[in-house]
């Protein structure tokens, strides 16, 4: 019998039969194929917050915290432009711990001229959705509710079955109220507004 040490210090059978595989314990990177490279280099860094680890003239890792990257570029002469109709990721997701947080970022991020093309109260999260330089889709995001099982009981509800898609919010607003001393919990709960479709974002 073959065994090896987890990183617990619990010896595993490696040939053992399994119901399930074993799940990674974080993602760690996205990488995206660009022909726009330094202003693809220069937005991350910019909406990340981010550094560059290395980049030469066809590679950039950037990243923003403890990983050695987070983001990495690969310049490739011949890409074309983003097929919007063609299969593949639809965004990316990047989580903040309040509603405050990710409101100052967006701030912080449309002095420097990024601005969202979308903003909406999911239920489970409050998002703001902005396109890179390739018109890749990235999400801002920070959790609605306290624990896991909060938000799955309300992607559970009859509200969720109803608009998955969420409520339109505007984020001036949302700073408005912040300012003025509402508490996070009372702006992050969604304003029902019933079924709705998804947006357009070829048009935006």
């Amino acid at each position: 019998m073959v065994s090896d040490k987890t990183t617990n210090g619990t010896f595993d059978d490696f040939d053992a039969p399994a119901q399930k595989v074993l799940s990674p314990s974080t993602l760690a990177h996205v990488v995206l194929r660009t022909a726009n490279f330094q202003p693809m280099i220069d937005f991350y860094t910019n909406f990340l917050g981010g550094k560059i680890v290395h980049a030469n003239d066809f590679i950039a890792f950037i990243t923003y915290d403890e990983e050695h990257h987070r983001i990495a570029l690969i310049n490739v002469p011949g890409t074309g432009p983003k097929q919007p109709k063609s299969s593949g990721l639809e965004h990316i997701a990047f989580t903040f711990p309040t509603l405050h947080a990710l409101l100052l970022a967006y701030r912080q991020r449309k002095q420097k001229g990024i601005e969202p093309v979308w903003t909406v109260n999911h239920g489970p999260t409050t998002s703001l959705y902005y396109f890179d330089p390739d018109r890749n889709m990235l999400e801002t995001q920070v959790d609605n509710f306290d624990s896991v099982e909060d938000a799955n009981a309300f992607m559970s509800s009859p509200y969720f079955a109803e608009n998955p898609i969420g409520t339109d919010v505007d984020p001036e607003d949302i700073i408005s109220r912040l300012k003025k001393g509402e508490s996070e919990a009372s702006i992050k709960k969604r304003v029902e507004i019933g079924a709705r479709g998804v947006p357009d974002f070829d048009a935006m």
